[in-house]
């Protein structure tokens, strides 16, 4: 499909190390004048649900500095453009915690905010799990914690997880999985 929108001038408006910010002159779609920003991301955000033998899978918990709060998620991270999305959730997964898995599943592709962002991310499943140590970041203090699964899903339907690719990717898993 044709693109509708008429693009004047594009410029960043903001730039850090992981976000850019265009700001837009345009003509929308109606014909009229407007503007519009996009966050442009970095990194692609990586998801992972651990599952091991039992039927438990781990949560992390952090504080989120955007959002004020103390949140309940899936172990996620980011992955530069030109890496892997596999070698980075191997990553990922270990630094957080410190699980390592022999399957891996990739489950899904997504764009999270696609009105405002342009950020892209890619999920797994990941079984067969070892545990080893945790090597989290320095901008990282978290906290784990392991449950049944169906449990992690039900905090996805009663609103103890807010994280949107904590819930898309759990709720993808109990499909595949046959949870509910």
């Amino acid at each position: 499909m044709k693109n509708p929108w008429k693009t004047l001038s594009t410029k960043i408006a903001y730039d850090n190390p992981w976000i850019s910010i265009e700001h837009s002159e345009v003509i929308t779609p109606g014909g009229s004048p407007g503007i519009y920003g996009v966050v442009n991301f970095k990194n692609h955000a990586i998801g992972i649900v651990p599952v091991d033998e039992e039927g438990y899978t781990w949560l992390v918990g952090q504080y989120r500095y955007a959002l004020n709060s103390y949140e309940w998620e899936i172990p996620e991270g980011g992955c530069p453009v030109d890496t892997d999305p596999l070698e980075t959730a191997r990553r990922e997964l270990k630094e957080e915690t410190g699980l390592v898995a022999r399957e891996w599943t990739r489950l899904m592709d997504f764009h999270l905010s696609n009105s405002v962002t342009n950020e892209y991310g890619v999920a797994y499943l990941a079984r067969g799990l070892s545990q080893e140590e945790a090597e989290p970041e320095d901008t990282e203090e978290l906290q784990l914690r392991r449950l049944p699964l169906r449990e992690a899903i039900e905090m996805t339907l009663d609103g103890q997880i807010k994280d949107a690719l904590s819930i898309m990717v759990l709720q993808r898993v109990a499909l595949l999985l046959d949870k509910y």
